[in-house]
């Protein structure tokens, strides 16, 4: 593995750096767009990905996320078929 003295591969920001400060608005939130690209072909509503973690990403929050907008990505903490019956299920919700 090489090593990069002094290179910035890529800025980010999590969640220590970043602060809302609740403040009166003229912004309406009709008039507000949330919606991101995921994927060239993936749009999201909410830009709220819901983290792959078994405790947390199963087909219900999956569900869940899809109608409001979000993704989620199911765990991989399972059998391959447990995974398909996932999806499945996922896909079958309305």
């Amino acid at each position: 593995m090489s090593y990069l003295p002094n290179k910035v591969l890529y800025e980010a920001l999590t969640y220590d750096d970043v602060l809302l400060i609740p403040a009166y608005s003229e912004v309406l939130p009709r008039d507000t767009d949330t919606k991101s690209q995921l994927t060239r072909t993936i749009s999201l509503n909410i830009p709220v990905i819901s983290a792959a973690m078994d405790t947390v990403s199963e087909y219900e929050m999956a569900v869940a996320m899809a109608q409001e907008g979000g993704i989620a990505i199911l765990h991989k903490n399972m059998s391959i078929e447990a995974q398909a019956a996932q999806v499945r299920k996922v896909k079958r919700s309305e």
